[in-house]
């Protein structure tokens, strides 16, 4: 009955090529469906189109029942074509593939890994990423929103509050009162801990978690409504306000805050500094986010760097919202290295130079920190992603095999080819005497020296080898060649994951970090600045 339905079909619109047609229908409805599973599985099937009471048009209806051999027979795993017979398979040579169907997108895509990064490294972040679980009780909505309390105050939900934090506590001489601004939402959630200035005079976090303080971006119907914000956000514009008073890197004892990390409350003065913030405002947060500038010497492009193998660090890190993340732990006593053994979240934005206010380097953190808060869901809206991530383990340096006064050509973001010129050295002593400096691989120049005066072996520049992805990159170039960094053009647009290429670097940082080149000889991981 079933064969007949096929060939009273047929006839009545193919009459002139009736075999070839019932030779493949035949084919498609019996090939290795013999089983009684099988055949009933088809009757079933196919019984709606052949039994319909409203019967149907005859032309209407074979198109539709050839779709439904079809789709069993793939939902079956077979595969058919012209002279299939129902005796037998057919030789391999004679089957015709058919590409599969193209894959739903998703909403939350799972996080790619780069396949270029290094298969140690690789296998560490995978695992990482395994590893992550729910969230925390104490962000359930069940219980509702309950009073924050910070320096034995309770701020409650919906408010925010301006105070003064003590970095020492003294009966007499300096306490060093820092600003801070709290902002408890109305809705339980994470707190997150946002931080400038730690090094004194990098300008571009205090400039930046200033102006979003401000009405302009914080109160009732602004981008940051305690009435609407899941969470509490600790901003601290100036951290090391001895050093931002005396426009110095360091603390007045000449130690590095940024390398004292739990410290200790009865060691030196940057020590015990550094105990009474961690104790007292890092170990209590779930996320930081760390704002720093480059040192004395040169400048960066806005970047990311964070442990990628540390799961809720790399979903902060992706999160930010711009191309370039460098994959690093951190020297040890850095505060995103210890938050990290501590299991917080923490990734240290670097961006423009010391004692300069780069806006935009301004610009592209205060977007950045916008998305992180949208990402997890403390802010309402869709955070903006960049059309391409560099995830870089590694880098190559540009040296200066000369020593005079360095000409700049290609600043830091720019786009430079293998042999291209970067640089020229002169010397005032020497008049028409000029060196070229050259790009010894195609690559992103991270960050370029500021500083006139070289010597041989004094580095020029930070290249990220770029390899795969160029066509992609140079779609976001200037017509100077230059990155344009995702939020430097305006608000960037939404995304989704998928639609994110990943393009890796593959090596490893000369000296063990980021950094250590641009420092002393010697230098080691203890050396590394996160600028």
């Amino acid at each position: 009955m079933l064969f007949s339905w096929f060939e009273l079909h047929h006839k009545s619109i193919f009459p002139s090529e009736g075999s070839n047609l019932q030779t493949i229908l035949v084919g498609w409805a019996t090939a290795k469906a013999y089983t009684r599973r099988r055949m009933k599985l088809l009757y079933r099937l196919l019984s709606p189109s052949l039994h319909d009471s409203r019967k149907p048009s005859l032309k209407l209806n074979i198109p539709k029942t050839v779709l439904r051999i079809v789709l069993i027979c793939e939902s079956l795993g077979l595969r058919v074509s012209e002279g299939d017979s129902a005796k037998g398979d057919p030789p391999p040579s004679s089957r015709e593939t058919k590409p599969p169907p193209r894959a739903k997108k998703r909403r939350f895509a799972p996080i790619k890994i780069a396949n270029q990064i290094p298969m140690r490294r690789r296998k560490e972040i995978e695992k990482a990423l395994g590893e992550v679980g729910e969230s925390p009780t104490k962000w359930s909505r069940n219980g509702g929103t309950k009073n924050h309390v910070f320096m034995r105050k309770r701020i409650k939900p919906g408010t925010i509050r301006h105070m003064e934090y003590d970095l020492l506590d003294v009966e007499i001489g300096e306490s060093w009162p820092v600003p801070i601004s709290v902002i408890h939402g109305s809705r339980p959630g994470p707190v997150v801990t946002l931080l400038g200035a730690i090094h004194g005079d990098e300008l571009v976090g205090p400039l930046a978690l200033t102006y979003l303080c401000g009405p302009n971006f914080m109160g009732p119907d602004r981008v940051i409504d305690a009435g609407v914000l899941a969470g509490t956000i600790r901003i601290v514009p100036i951290v090391n306000l001895p050093g931002y008073r005396r426009m110095m890197r360091d603390f007045p004892d000449g130690r590095d805050l940024n390398r004292c990390f739990p410290g200790k409350p009865d060691s030196n003065t940057t020590s015990r500094v550094a105990h009474k913030l961690w104790s007292k405002l890092i170990s209590t947060s779930d996320y930081v986010v760390d704002l720093h500038s480059a040192a004395k010497g040169r400048t960066n492009i806005p970047q990311i760097r964070a442990n990628l193998a540390h799961a809720s660090s790399n979903r902060i890190a992706r999160s930010f919202g711009i191309e370039t993340i460098l994959d690093s732990e951190g020297p040890r006593g850095s505060l995103r290295r210890i938050t990290n053994q501590e299991d917080i979240a923490c990734i240290t934005y670097e961006g423009g130079g010391s004692d300069e206010a780069d806006p935009e380097s301004v610009q592209i953190s205060m977007y950045g920190i916008i998305n992180l808060l949208r990402s997890l869901r403390m802010l309402p809206g869709y955070p903006s992603k960049p059309r391409f991530r560099i995830l870089a383990s590694g880098s190559v340096w540009i040296r200066s095999d000369q020593g005079g006064l360095l000409d700049v050509l290609a600043p830091a973001g720019s786009f430079v080819e293998e042999g291209e010129i970067v640089a020229t050295i002169t010397d005032p002593e020497l008049p028409g005497v000029q060196h070229d400096v050259v790009s010894p691989i195609r690559g992103l120049l991270i960050s370029s020296a500021t500083h006139p005066f070289v010597n041989s072996g004094s580095p020029i520049g930070h290249l990220l080898p770029v390899k795969r992805g160029v066509t992609t990159l140079k779609r976001r170039l200037d017509d100077e060649g230059c990155l344009i960094i995702s939020g430097s053009d305006g608000e960037p647009p939404w995304r989704e994951d998928e639609d994110i290429e990943d393009i890796a670097v593959f090596g490893e940082w000369s000296g063990g970090s980021p950094d250590a080149e641009w420092g002393p000889a010697g230098s080691s991981t203890d050396e590394e600045e996160d600028n």
